[in-house]
């Protein structure tokens, strides 16, 4: 990783009451709704003040949907440029890296996940926000991995990688989540690919 996609102590501070704020600001809306809980209440769940809140976020609705989707963006594009071009295989590899350090560096709880979801299905308004966002973050991820190959954004091999990319995520937090589960996210991710592999290397008939 390059020396200025490293965090900073006090980024990394910051980081982690942008999560707090998250997780609290979820399991209450899966809990009671978005009308059934305060601002407040969420600040005094995480220790800090109402300002401190509206620093993060615009409304308990931000909170919910999670971190700044466009800072998160930019400290990813620049992770993953920094890796330069390589070969197809590679690029997939680099995404999964990279989403297994920014997971672990949120020091992901299943309930957070857990929680996001009951949110979403109590919330439509929440639901309708989240699918938007997903499907911009998918033409992101084109964008970004059609630049660093130096080819078209709907080349099949980038259309391809975003969708493998999005199906293991999904996939991976299902099994995560699972009250049985005894893995982390990186090892089920990473799992999940090299069987994801092991199939598509069966010759087809």
């Amino acid at each position: 990783m390059c020396e200025s996609a490293t965090p900073s102590r006090v980024e990394r501070r910051m980081r982690q009451t942008a999560v707090n704020l998250t997780a609290v600001s979820r399991r209450l809306t899966a809990e009671r709704g978005l009308a059934g809980f305060t601002i407040e209440e969420v600040c005094d769940s995480v220790d800090v003040s109402r300002r401190t809140f509206f620093n993060y976020f615009a409304s308990k609705e931000d909170a919910v949907i999670g971190a700044n989707p466009d800072d998160e963006y930019r400290r990813f594009a620049e992770q993953f440029h920094a890796r330069g071009a390589g070969e197809w295989p590679r690029v997939l590899n680099d995404l999964i890296d990279l989403a297994i350090e920014h997971i672990e560096s949120e020091e992901m709880d299943p309930s957070v996940h857990t929680d996001l979801m009951a949110a979403l299905e109590r919330e439509p308004r929440l639901l309708a926000r989240f699918i938007g966002i997903s499907r911009d973050r998918d033409r992101q991820f084109r964008g970004l991995i059609a630049n660093r190959q130096g080819v078209g954004e709907n080349d099949p091999r980038v259309v391809a990688i975003v969708g493998i990319l999005s199906s293991l995520m999904k996939s991976s937090a299902d099994t995560f989540v699972d009250p049985v589960n005894d893995q982390d996210f990186a090892t089920i991710l990473t799992s999940s690919l090299a069987a994801m592999r092991l199939v598509l290397a069966v010759p087809t008939s």
